[in-house]
């Protein structure tokens, strides 16, 4: 039965990313979803019914605007700092503190941040996350943690746990 609702849960993914519903898009979901589920079904959740309460659905839905309009934002930052004659970029690592618990949302949150350009997860230690940073603000954990994690948290809090 889970890998049922995981298999399920992919190819809905797959229809929101694609917007298709072509049958050559279809049969390339179906295939994906099905490949997904058997290599990756084992390393999720326990209980995956709970993704499919409304008020899940609803924050994923909300989710999802939210961490385009950061991507955009870091996106136009990084060009800037790429196409800028003196490169302002002050590079490293550091280490914030995330507030959640369950494995699905760290890991949600680590890939949320990464696919934010300018920050890239090195690391997932227990309640700390290790970031490459390029342009780092603060080294200290809990000011640091704010920056880069706290906008994602609140939406993935109520997402996944």
């Amino acid at each position: 039965m889970r890998y049922l609702l995981y298999f399920i849960l992919a190819f809905c993914l797959w229809l929101l990313l694609t917007l298709s519903v072509h049958l050559d898009h279809i049969i390339a979901g179906v295939v994906v979803a099905l490949l997904s589920t058997i290599i990756f079904g084992g390393y999720f959740t326990t209980r995956p019914i709970k993704f499919l309460q409304l008020h899940r659905i609803f924050w994923f839905v909300v989710y999802i605007p939210v961490f385009i309009w950061y991507m955009i934002k870091a996106n136009i930052d990084v060009a800037y700092r790429a196409l800028h004659p003196q490169r302002p970029i002050r590079p490293g690592i550091v280490k914030i503190r995330t507030m959640l618990k369950t494995d699905i949302a760290k890991v949600f949150l680590a890939n949320s941040i990464t696919l934010t350009p300018g920050t890239m997860t090195c690391e997932i230690d227990g309640e700390f996350l290790y970031i490459h940073w390029i342009w780092v603000e603060s080294s200290e954990i809990d000011e640091a943690s704010k920056i880069i994690a706290r906008r994602f948290e609140k939406y993935l809090r109520r997402i996944f746990e």
